[in-house]
């Protein structure tokens, strides 16, 4: 069996190794359009930041070194131009000689990957504007870097590329401004959510302008203008193109190959394309997301190689099948995390679901023990079955092995209840004896069996202030004197049984703390004695972060200033 594989770097590497291991016959030629095989896409941003020193760590394989190990023929600087799926035969071409040639195959796998968008602006081919996808990109971005001064740059694009880019930037000491089209960065998460990246990064010195477009680019004689519709001109000695990426799929419509959503490649759960000797991984293919069940991309590296594994199978004449993608994801902001699985309750509603959510704000570990640090999760669930969506979370530490456990939650079917049974360890370096997870698990059970009633930051302007409902603090005088909710009273918790006469019957009271655990103690007090009670999620913190971020939004609206 003779396999050509198009593409040499995640899905296609991970393929190519899997067929030896299956089939010591096989005869197995990779084709890699880059100079590099089988590198660390995702380390990209931290070479040219410096956190990863040494160039070499980035490619994982050579071709001489995956020829030794595994004797698969890897050609990089060899772009396949063709698929001929009645011959059998793809047409390439040397990109270090121009030659061209066809090569057979007896099965064929496509892995090409995905490449930046680039819209057709004004001045989009300025030598200051980069994009980053593959080793050679990095090093023009290192290489610039180190041969000219640059003091700031702009980033166009507010994902996981655009963000990561921004942080090592600012780690070489740049002044660095994100330039995003919608009103928050990183979609993947809600923009509550979003709002703790955008303090973040603006706690580290980077500008930010949401909600505007940019409409070119110019060059000038020591640097890059980026010309924007609500921010002017802005400019910079470099900027990077970081918008999005598309599927790589010219090659598989060329050949007649069914296409999916948004061009991507469509295959089956086999990995299999809609010619059966031809089966496609990557980014560069439609998946079938796990929580919605809706036909989509998914760009990550994980999906990717175990994608490879799963054809690699099929093709050697087994049975493995690539059930769904559920875009778990976590992200590094400077010495913060950020991390997500799932859908958000945009994404859940958007499809058609009909979502609730909670939001806590837990301790990494023991609050005894040093070090502990506040994280904030927004765990998603379905209203009237309670299945479990999605989650995102943000935090200093324990966040990873947090997303982690939901996602396996979300793969294995559980509801969101059963998060709260668990069995999670414990010892106070590490977490709490009641785990965060778990304590979303018993918020949500709180819910099914109506001892938790929420109300939530998007209703904090609508709540009347004519006296209708009593709006209650909960926390100490002192935190209350810090900083409140225009309305409030402040009765701390531990002395509402005492002033309860200063609360109004027959009123709705809506109850706020810091973090949401007081005031869910008041409203369980307020319950006892007749009260209907609304317990806010999240927290005054939380309220404190999502306002502060739109009041930088209304005075950039105002002034034209940073967003």
């Amino acid at each position: 069996m003779k396999v050509v594989i198009v593409g040499g770097v995640a899905g296609g590497a991970t393929a190519a190794a899997r067929i030896r291991r299956l089939d010591e016959q096989a005869e197995i030629q990779v084709f890699e359009r880059s100079g590099y095989m089988s590198y660390a896409n995702c380390g990209l941003p931290y070479y040219i930041g410096g956190e990863i020193e040494d160039a070499e760590e980035l490619t994982l394989q050579t071709p001489e070194s995956f020829f030794r190990r595994f004797r698969v023929n890897v050609k990089v600087r060899h772009e396949v131009t063709a698929i001929h799926p009645q011959k059998k035969t793809v047409a390439v071409r040397n990109l270090e000689t121009g030659e061209e040639f066809e090569e057979s195959y007896d099965k064929l796998l496509l892995a090409p990957g995905a490449k930046p968008v680039v819209p057709n602006l004004p001045g989009v081919n300025a030598k200051r504007l980069f994009t980053l996808r593959t080793v050679e990109d990095t090093f023009a971005i290192k290489r610039f870097i180190a041969e000219h001064p640059v003091k700031s740059a702009v980033v166009v694009g507010g994902g996981f590329i655009g963000l990561e880019m921004a942080e090592n930037l600012r780690a070489l000491g740049m002044d660095v401004t994100i330039v995003q089209l919608l009103d928050q960065l990183m979609t993947p998460f809600d923009p509550e959510m979003a709002v703790l990246i955008h303090t973040q990064l603006r706690s580290h010195g980077v500008k930010l302008r949401l909600g505007t477009a940019v409409q070119g680019f110019g060059e000038t004689q020591n640097g890059i203008d980026v010309i924007t519709d609500r921010a002017g001109t802005l400019h910079a000695d470099m900027a990077v193109m970081a918008i999005g990426v598309f599927p790589e799929s010219a090659l598989a419509a060329k050949a007649g190959l069914t296409l999916g959503v948004r061009g991507s490649i469509a295959v089956d759960e086999r990995m299999q394309t809609s010619d059966p000797d031809i089966y496609a991984v990557g980014d560069a293919v439609q998946v079938k997301n796990g929580v919605t069940g809706e036909e989509t991309m998914i760009s990550l590296a994980g999906p990717a190689n175990k994608q490879g594994r799963i054809a690699a199978d099929n093709i050697c004449g087994r049975d493995s099948r690539y059930r769904a993608s559920y875009g778990s994801s976590i992200l590094k902001l400077f010495d913060m995390t950020a991390a997500c699985t799932g859908v958000s309750e945009t994404a859940a509603r958007r499809a058609g679901i009909d979502a609730d959510k909670v939001i806590l704000s837990p301790m990494s570990h023991a609050g005894y023990y040093p070090g502990g640090r506040v994280m904030t999760m927004k765990v998603v669930f379905e209203k009237k079955t309670f299945r479990l969506l999605g989650a995102q979370i943000i935090g200093f530490d324990g966040v990873d092995k947090r997303i982690d456990v939901i996602a396996a939650a979300i793969f294995a079917g559980l509801d969101a209840v059963s998060l709260k049974e668990l069995d999670l360890a414990y010892a106070p370096p590490y977490a709490s004896a009641k785990d965060p997870v778990n304590m979303a698990g018993f918020m949500i059970d709180n819910i099914r069996n109506g001892d938790l009633r929420q109300w939530f930051v998007e209703e904090a302007d609508a709540l009347p202030r004519d006296g209708s409902v009593t709006l209650l603090d909960t926390r100490t005088p002192g935190e209350y004197a810090r900083g409140h909710v225009d309305g409030f009273i402040n009765i701390p918790v531990d002395s509402l049984r005492e002033r309860i006469d200063e609360i109004e019957p027959g009123k709705p009271v809506y109850v706020i703390c810091q973090s949401g655990l007081r005031s869910y103690i008041a409203s369980r007090i307020l319950a006892g004695v007749g009260f209907e009670s609304y317990n806010f999620a999240g927290g005054f913190r939380f309220y404190d972060a999502v306002m502060n971020d739109r009041r930088m939004s209304r005075e950039a609206a105002a002034c034209g200033m940073e967003k």
